[in-house]
């Protein structure tokens, strides 16, 4: 899957379904039959949305940690807190479950954000907040992830 692209503004109704933009939909339209994973985010109060393929990449990574350091363990039971396997409908409606829609605070204005391969989903007032409160620290954080000269991963 290529990366995503886009952020998009939309509404959840009363059940907790939000109904996909359709640039987003047609970006992730290969990958609906293999359904999505949808889970608490790790650093921010949103969700993150995995299709499929993604998350199993992710899972084989996190299979090779030592199940018997506590750590570990600890980490992986973390992570998974909250893990729910999504589809979306036919409609092209995705069913947010109630436990995760607590958690995020989400409530009838939200936010899509592509996260490279996955999607934030966010209550809006808190990804504005999100996005005020890292606008100061955002080029001094650009310069230490994005500029290193003698990184493979630098970008000139």
């Amino acid at each position: 899957m290529n990366s995503l692209i886009g952020t998009y503004e939309c509404k959840v109704d009363a059940k907790g379904r939000l109904m996909l933009p359709s640039a987003l939909k047609k970006q992730l339209s290969p990958v609906f039959q293999d359904g999505f994973v949808l889970k608490r985010a790790v650093f921010q109060p949103c969700l993150e949305l995995y299709p499929m393929a993604e998350w199993e990449k992710l899972m084989q990574k996190m299979n090779k940690l030592n199940r018997f350091k506590k750590k570990n363990n600890d980490f992986i039971r973390r992570f998974t807190a909250g893990v729910k396997m999504v589809e979306v409908d036919t409609a092209g409606r995705l069913l947010i479950p109630k436990d995760l829609i607590a958690f995020s605070g989400i409530s009838k204005e939200i936010v899509l954000s592509s996260a490279i391969n996955i999607v934030e989903i966010w209550d809006k007032d808190k990804y504005e907040q999100s996005i005020d409160d890292a606008a100061e620290d955002f080029a001094d954080l650009a310069e230490e992830v994005m500029g290193q000269d003698d990184d493979e991963y630098g970008i000139s």
